[in-house]
């Protein structure tokens, strides 16, 4: 079983960076990509970035590239996203999940083996 919990959200300017954190339980972390995904009120969850198992793949949607970059650090069991020029249009629930498949690919969200609880991330314009 693995336990994620997402940190580092919070209330920032337009123009503004974050960077959120997704820390994992257990020992198998390596053993999972890890993706980020973001859901606004009323509007339904959307892929925002993916990095593979050992951090060698990313990918990322259109609408982050160039402002988000996310990383792993294996051995202390967590996921990061930085964001960077910040715009209204990202506030957003920021999940993490994880899947056992190797793939920066996004998939429907009962492919994934786990998911966090999520952390606000709001963005004033």
């Amino acid at each position: 079983q693995v336990q994620l919990v997402e940190s580092g959200g919070r209330l920032v300017q337009a123009g503004g960076s974050l960077r959120l954190s997704c820390a994992a339980s257990g020992r198998t972390f390596s053993s999972y990509a890890m993706h980020w995904f973001r859901q606004a009120p009323g509007k339904e969850r959307k892929f925002v970035a993916a990095i593979s198992m050992t951090g060698g793949r990313t990918n990322y949607a259109d609408s982050v590239k160039g402002r988000f970059t996310i990383s792993r650090d294996n051995a202390k069991n967590t996921v990061y996203l930085q964001m960077n020029t910040l715009k209204p249009e990202d506030t957003a629930v920021y999940y993490c999940a994880a899947r056992g498949l190797d793939t920066v690919v996004p998939v429907p969200r009962f492919a994934y083996n786990y998911w966090g609880q999520g952390t606000q991330v709001t963005v004033s314009s």
